[in-house]
């Protein structure tokens, strides 16, 4: 229960009973340890990490202390607790950026940034259980993922928030960095067809074509909620700021083997978009402070104070 997290996300699956939320820190090695002897957890999904690029370069070390010890700590627990299998969600960042090479599998990691250097070195401890140990891990690499209940930090609620409350869209650099956008319920498919199908031991891109220009997303934005086409209008609602410390231009990957597995993304962006700002037009407020992720870069100090041992 980070600064980006919400409980009220929860709400849809609180009564489920195939469902139980126990909260805790994957850093706590002891935490751990007691949920897999009381839990009987036979699969794992490893989610949990700090993503934020821009935070990333300011918090180096929580970046690596929660993505990189923090997984140690899970798959050492999950290999002693026998698992059947162990998913770890990282990202298409760990390639570094192209501007036509397309990633496959084997394509070598050149993270650029420090959230990128953590996953990749987070990937790094998975993969050698399975070389060591023969344990069941299947690593992950997704494109940029979008849909409701996403803290809006990130670029498309950011935009589509600050657009809702008549502000502008702050575009880092020259806006011409491009973005593949996976729609949230597309990545849950790819993740249950990875849960079923996926081969201990093997690396999916979880990718798409659909790719777009940061300043070409603010526009698209900007005629969907705002309801103007004039260049000069939506000049008006974007609003250029400096650059981070290194943005790449594209993340272009290959993801023939997911589609080998029998998955493909489904929903159009139109829909995907669509839905998705309805839903900030009524939960943005699903997070108390909702309002310090608008601004263009990080303000807060997010993290606790970590006992790092």
């Amino acid at each position: 229960l980070d600064y980006c997290a919400s409980l009220k996300n929860l709400e849809t699956v609180s009564k489920k009973k195939n469902y139980k939320f126990i909260q805790g820190d994957i850093c706590e090695p002891h935490f751990i340890k007691q949920l897999f002897e009381t839990e009987k957890i036979d699969i794992v999904l490893h989610f949990a990490a700090q993503t934020h690029v821009d935070l990333s370069f300011w918090h180096a070390l929580e970046f690596t202390y929660v993505n990189v010890y923090g997984t140690n700590v899970l798959v050492a627990a999950a290999y002693e607790a026998n698992v059947e299998k162990f998913v770890y969600a990282s990202t298409d960042e760990v390639y570094g950026g192209s501007i036509d090479e397309e990633f496959d599998e084997s394509s070598p990691k050149r993270p650029t940034n420090p959230y990128a250097s953590s996953k990749a070195a987070a990937e790094c401890f998975v993969q050698s259980y399975w070389e060591r140990y023969q344990f069941p891990v299947v690593i992950t690499r997704s494109s940029n993922v979008y849909g409701p209940h996403q803290y809006p930090e990130k670029v498309i609620p950011k935009f589509i928030s600050l657009l809702q409350q008549n502000r502008k869209c702050c575009i880092h650099g020259s806006g011409l960095q491009r973005r593949n956008f996976l729609y949230a319920a597309d990545v849950v498919e790819a993740f249950l067809t990875v849960l079923k199908e996926g081969k201990p031991g093997e690396i999916y891109n979880i990718g798409t074509n659909f790719e777009m220009s940061i300043a070409q997303l603010a526009k698209e934005l900007i005629h969907l909620i705002k309801k103007t086409s004039s260049e000069s209008e939506m000049e008006h609602w974007m609003d250029y700021v400096k650059d981070r410390p290194t943005n790449d231009l594209r993340y272009p990957m290959n993801s023939e083997k997911m589609h080998n597995l029998g998955w493909r993304p489904k929903v159009p962006w139109k829909e995907g978009i669509k839905k998705t700002i309805e839903w900030y037009k009524e939960n943005f407020h699903n997070w108390k402070n909702a309002e310090k992720a608008l601004e263009p870069f990080p303000v807060t100090e997010p993290f606790a104070q970590l006992n790092i041992p």
